[in-house]
């Protein structure tokens, strides 16, 4: 499956050029509406590459409402569809986004945020799971997006602090992303940094500030595991 954007094309983007590309693709989401109707693949496409620019410039909201709107649309496809698991997938982004910003530093302030928001969060698993459940069905277990998905499920059991469970499935995906991808893989070098900080993350606090470091990596990276269209 071809890429949306591959990782690196948001990480680190400045909040200018961020901002930019966000007007670029709402004139271009505006101009597919307008000539093709709301429902057509390609407005859909556009639709989606809008929600990955709003997470990038930190517009979390926007870009969930957005992806629940291109979600409910693609679902006419079937919701085992590449394209609905996609905007599947960055919804869930979304959702763990809206309810805390990705990688920032656990204080007294954020764990209470984090209280109010945990329907964000769960909502967020529960799109993920059922994501990964799809994915395994129609792709196997062992196919780079299967994994993906997984790797997205980890994140938002570590958000709900429900460490033992994302250690279990991160030691699997990291198993089979060895198996699969190789050693030096980006999906597997990931996989191995959260495998020591989900290691030691209940006993030590101090493995919450490293494991929201490699999150906000991961936040980043997710935008660019989304199949195209």
């Amino acid at each position: 499956m071809a890429r949306a954007r591959r990782w690196g094309d948001n990480a680190g983007m400045a909040g200018d050029d961020s901002r930019a590309q966000v007007q670029v693709d709402e004139d271009t989401l505006a101009r597919r509406r307008r000539d093709l109707g709301e429902d057509h693949p390609d407005t859909l496409a556009a639709a989606s590459a809008l929600a990955v620019s709003l997470r990038a410039a930190g517009e979390y909201q926007a870009a969930r409402e957005l992806g629940e709107d291109t979600l409910a649309r693609r679902r006419v496809l079937g919701e085992d569809h590449p394209d609905t698991l996609a905007t599947a997938d960055g919804l869930a982004v979304s959702l763990r986004a809206v309810g805390g910003h990705p990688g920032t530093v656990t204080t007294a302030s954020n764990v209470a945020s984090s209280v109010l928001h945990r329907g964000e969060h769960q909502a967020a698993r529960e799109l993920a799971e059922d994501t990964l459940a799809r994915r395994r069905r129609v792709l196997g277990e062992d196919h780079p997006d299967t994994l993906w998905s997984a790797f997205t499920v980890v994140g938002e059991l570590a958000e709900l602090r429900e460490y033992q469970a994302a250690k279990e499935l991160n030691e699997d995906i990291l198993a089979r992303r060895r198996r699969v991808l190789g050693d030096s893989h980006f999906d597997t070098m990931i996989s191995a940094n959260f495998a020591l900080i989900l290691s030691g993350l209940a006993a030590d606090p101090k493995a919450r500030e490293a494991m929201e470091t490699i999150t906000a990596a991961w936040a980043q990276s997710v935008e660019g595991r989304q199949p195209d269209g």
